[in-house]
């Protein structure tokens, strides 16, 4: 695997003296993109996470751990494709495997053997998958999961967790952010939301809903709500997967940003719990679009043609999709795949962000923070307040706007780093420089927040 060696690049501590200045003083082109970009997308983005007040950063090139916008700053990248891009940017395996494939198709619209392939990584690498089928997203994957549950079990309520996301789809824009009893969108009928019921991760109130026998599945980020932003203790899970084992309640472990990174098998080899079904995307296509439902072989196969199933209550699922197992997607997801399989790139980025937590913590303490950075395997949050605890408790919080993040994130931005929102993820190509790099920044970034009193 190739590494990208950082060129030692020396932060200047007087650029964030007067940060958000600096920002728009030295980003005159991604400010004049934004405004074009206004007049064809809403609020000038085509993804929510994008929008930054008052401009977005516009990028055109990236390498390995890092990337560079249109007015030439380069940047330590901790968004990382959103977490697709456990080995960084335009790794040439990636890159030999797409460029080699454009030239010999597209789009089949037929079958074809790197289908086959990109499946049969996905069962050999995570346990739960005796089964796969390909979506164009996340979202997707989640959405026909939740389907299958439905149609497996003859029920149609599904139960979420408070914060939890799951993608934009009207089943699951319930309880996404505080105030969790309003939805994340508008343009959801009620009749949806009332299909869906909330809580915390309290498995007493889990056994309780579960027992009316009106669940058909349970959805779960395995790390815990936005990528482990409100961590979830691993024996919950395990209690979990025992309570909708015993009521016959589908467990889905939605593992689109965990799959691949926490471990070659995700989250559920690392906790060794087997949900039922298992949602995919990010990793899996290598940073290409492409997303996945895998699972018992029982549930995914109401998808078959043919005979009804004695198991299915519900008839056969339908699932068409132009881009499901898109051949330029799939080679991307095999090159990444093979990458991802002797867990030595999980290992290194996990080794990493565990070194950039303590070290952001160290940071903190001395500016007296009442807050602290945490988080698991590869993935890393910041927090100001730890005193705001979740239901749940531990040192977690109310998720929620904070904005000092959007402080934070521009003075980290203007020293050359790149956050995804108040946190980010490790990558396979990160180096030991990169988190020195990142945790000078850090230091100089707090002591700017400090100076203008936006700590207390």
């Amino acid at each position: 695997m190739a590494v990208f060696v950082a060129p030692e690049l020396p932060v200047a501590p007087e650029i964030v003296r007067d940060y958000e200045h600096a920002f728009q003083r030295d980003r005159p082109k991604s400010r004049a993109l934004y405004e074009r970009a206004g007049e064809v997308f809403p609020s000038g983005v085509t993804h929510d996470a994008r929008y930054l007040s008052p401009f977005p950063l516009y990028m055109q090139d990236a390498s390995g751990a890092y990337k560079w916008d249109v007015d030439g700053h380069r940047y330590i990248d901790y968004a990382i494709g959103h977490g697709a891009l456990l080995f960084g940017h335009s790794h040439p395996d990636l890159v030999e495997a797409v460029q080699s494939q454009v030239a010999r198709g597209t789009h089949f619209g037929a079958a074809h053997e790197l289908e086959i392939e990109w499946g049969e990584w996905v069962k050999r690498l995570i346990p739960s998958a005796e089964r796969v089928r390909f979506t164009a997203s996340g979202t997707e994957a989640t959405h026909m999961a939740i389907r299958l549950a439905r149609s497996f079990t003859g029920r149609t309520r599904v139960l979420k967790f408070e914060g939890h996301f799951h993608g934009w789809h009207d089943a699951v824009t319930a309880a996404v952010e505080p105030p969790y009893d309003v939805p994340s969108s508008s343009g959801v009928p009620h009749a949806v939301l009332d299909e869906v019921l909330v809580l915390a991760p309290d498995l007493e109130k889990v056994e309780a809903a579960l027992s009316s026998g009106e669940i058909a599945a349970v959805i779960v980020e395995p790390t815990g709500a936005a990528w482990g932003a409100l961590p979830i203790d691993p024996e919950f899970l395990h209690g979990l997967r025992e309570v909708t084992r015993a009521t016959g309640t589908v467990l889905i472990f939605d593992e689109v940003i965990t799959g691949f990174r926490c471990s070659p098998g995700g989250a559920q080899e690392v906790y060794g719990i087997t949900p039922d079904l298992t949602t995919l995307a990010k990793i899996l296509a290598g940073g290409l679009p492409g997303g996945a439902v895998c699972g018992k072989l029982e549930l995914m196969d109401i998808m078959r043609f043919g005979e009804t199933t004695a198991w299915n209550r519900g008839g056969r699922i339908s699932h068409p999709g132009t881009y499901n197992g898109n051949p330029i997607s799939a080679v991307g997801g095999i090159a990444a795949l093979k990458l991802a399989a002797d867990g030595r790139a999980q290992s290194h980025a996990n080794a990493l962000a565990e070194q950039l937590r303590a070290g952001m913590n160290e940071v903190g303490a001395r500016y007296g923070l009442r807050g602290c950075a945490y988080g698991t395997f590869s993935m890393f949050h910041m927090i100001f307040d730890r005193t705001r605890l979740h239901a749940g408790g531990g040192p977690v919080y109310a998720k929620g706007k904070d904005p000092r993040v959007t402080k934070l994130r521009k003075a980290m931005i203007v020293l050359g780093v790149d956050l995804f929102s108040s946190g980010g993820m490790v990558s396979a190509v990160h180096t030991e420089a990169d988190i020195r790099f990142t945790l000078e920044a850090f230091s100089h970034a707090m002591a700017a927040l400090d100076a203008e009193g936006t700590l207390q």
